[in-house]
């Protein structure tokens, strides 16, 4: 997807959290707090145009797996057209219904879940929604990777991260256009 289609997205959609994809310093830096050398069953919200997606399908193994779950049309579609591994699962539909999309698979527990959606533009209610079914999705000591624009404030996300993981940490990332607020919650 071009940066022109990715602004038309932008402009149409005012879900979408960022003006440009993450940076490859981002993706980096997030994707390194996961240890990808064993199977693992990742979940991506927000996927885009799939720029994590893509780090993330070269470094796994073979019988790993990314469930992707998208709202936007045109990214679930770029997704599906783009990207042709049988591990990548591209679903149409809410973070919301995270575990109803991990039951289709019939998994319990998942390692990873990262996320791109921005906090700061949710309802208080649906901020909190997210961050508890994430946090039923997980198995112990699995982990929620949420990046976000650098103005977030802690009521953003910082504080139901607290609420429902036993550890929650965040850092500054500068080199990424915006600028980027990490977060690492282990369950």
């Amino acid at each position: 997807m071009t940066t022109k289609e990715y602004v038309k997205n932008l402009i149409k959609d005012p879900n979408i959290a960022s003006i440009t994809p993450t940076s490859k310093v981002g993706v980096q830096k997030v994707c390194g707090k996961m240890d990808l050398t064993k199977k693992v069953i990742i979940i991506e919200y927000g996927p885009a145009t799939g720029v994590f997606t893509d780090y993330l399908l070269a470094h796994i193994t073979a019988d790993s797996m990314i469930i992707a779950i998208e709202q936007n049309e045109n990214f679930v579609d770029y997704l599906t057209k783009n990207t042709r591994d049988e591990r990548l699962k591209v679903h149409h539909d809410s973070a919301e219904n995270v575990h109803n999309i991990v039951k289709q698979y019939g998994l319990g527990k998942v390692d990873y879940v990262i996320s791109g959606i921005p906090f700061s533009l949710l309802d208080e209610e649906v901020r909190e929604d997210i961050v508890k079914r994430t946090s039923h999705v997980l198995k112990p000591g699995g982990k929620f990777l949420p990046y976000q624009t650098f103005f977030q404030k802690d009521e953003h996300l910082m504080v139901y991260l607290q609420d429902y993981f036993s550890e929650a940490h965040d850092k500054y990332l500068l080199r990424n256009l915006p600028p980027m607020r990490l977060y690492e919650a282990i369950k």
